[in-house]
């Protein structure tokens, strides 16, 4: 049984934040409390739905004891306790402490790793499994810098993510992604081990993260261009420098002034993510090994081209269906990755 004291405590939270918003909030309070109000929300309901069904049970019970209305009881009772189960789950799971960058877009970082030309082929080939992914959500997918090799393949690419809980279901892609095939480029038929990373940062929005004025540097430089009489040849590309923390951010589109907003937008998220890194690392410190735990060092992956095969090592699951997880069919891995988090969360709070 679920403790009423925890469920009337967000009902008594829920209400009082309705009240809040009818009073005319604005600027950064407005925010603050219809954030959390919509965050609530969707618990309410959960918690509404079981009070009522608890209810429903204890007015049968006590019919069970009026001759009259006794039969009715008896025939209500045994379909409403069979409800019981699930609606108890439906509120453990929408009481486990939810990731607030979880309804926030999100920074999609990839870079090839071990492997020479083949990582940074295979680099590209996640980026379009990335793409493809996006469109069958229906979310938005927009790349804000993008380094190719020669052959194609990727040095470096950014791309933002936008759209429902884009970060809740992209944040378990953060890691080493392996793959094993027979590069193009390999004559002898032999199969090669390569890797590229991804890193998937939740956006952070102005009131997430503020940045001073002094901790930057803005430069501009000339950005390169495709050669012959396409070269740009303005000051166009930005580099944004935070003193403080090292990071540094460039853009190199064709308008300086969307390179300096693409630019602050990527450092200030670099920043979120470094603050709820070190906040995850101080609070998981002795869960080193709980899936997602954004460890972008950690090998999690494996694409196997020969045998058509998919393997998450976090959950051992194994998928043969490669070509459509490489079309971007990525929902059976992402949901089995949620459902194994949800498990973990709910025996951490004793559930």
């Amino acid at each position: 049984m679920i403790p009423s004291e925890r469920l009337l405590q967000i009902t008594e939270r829920f209400e009082y934040l309705e009240a809040r918003m009818g009073e005319g909030l604005c600027g950064d309070e407005f925010v603050r409390v219809s954030r959390e109000y919509a965050d609530l929300r969707p618990v309410v309901e959960v918690v509404r739905a079981y009070q009522a069904l608890v209810a429903e049970i204890e007015e049968a019970e006590a019919m069970l004891s009026d001759p009259e209305m006794r039969e009715l009881a008896e025939m209500e009772l045994p379909e409403l306790r069979e409800r019981l189960p699930e609606a108890e789950q439906a509120v453990k799971l929408a009481l486990i402490p939810r990731d607030a960058a979880d309804s926030k877009p999100a920074l999609l970082e990839i870079r090839p790793g071990t492997g020479g030309d083949e990582a940074g082929l295979f680099a590209g080939d996640l980026l379009r499994m990335y793409q493809r992914y996006a469109e069958a959500r229906g979310w938005k997918f927009e790349i804000l810098e993008e380094s190719l090799s020669e052959l194609g393949g990727v040095k470096e690419v950014t791309a933002r993510v936008s759209g429902q809980n884009v970060f809740a279901r992209l944040k378990y892609e953060s890691g080493v992604h392996r793959v094993q095939r027979v590069p193009e480029t390999e004559s002898g038929g032999r199969i090669h081990t390569s890797a590229a990373t991804v890193a998937v940062l939740p956006e952070a929005e102005d009131v997430d993260i503020q940045i001073n004025a002094n901790d930057i540097r803005i430069d501009t430089m000339r950005a390169s261009g495709s050669g012959g009489q396409h070269v740009n040849t303005t000051d166009s590309a930005v580099r944004i420098t935070h003193i403080p923390s090292g990071i540094v951010v460039t853009s190199s589109e064709k308008s300086q002034h969307r390179n300096r907003e693409i630019a602050m937008q990527v450092l200030k998220t670099r920043l979120y993510d470094a603050e709820r890194q070190k906040l995850h690392d101080e609070r998981s410190a002795d869960r080193a090994s709980q899936v997602g735990s954004g460890d972008r060092s950690e090998r999690i992956r494996t694409y196997n081209f020969p045998q058509g095969r998919m393997t998450d090592h976090r959950i051992n699951l194994t998928l043969y269906k490669l070509d459509q997880v490489m079309q971007g069919d990525l929902d059976e891995v992402i949901d089995a990755l949620i459902q194994d988090a949800q498990a973990a969360a709910l025996a951490e709070m004793g559930g």
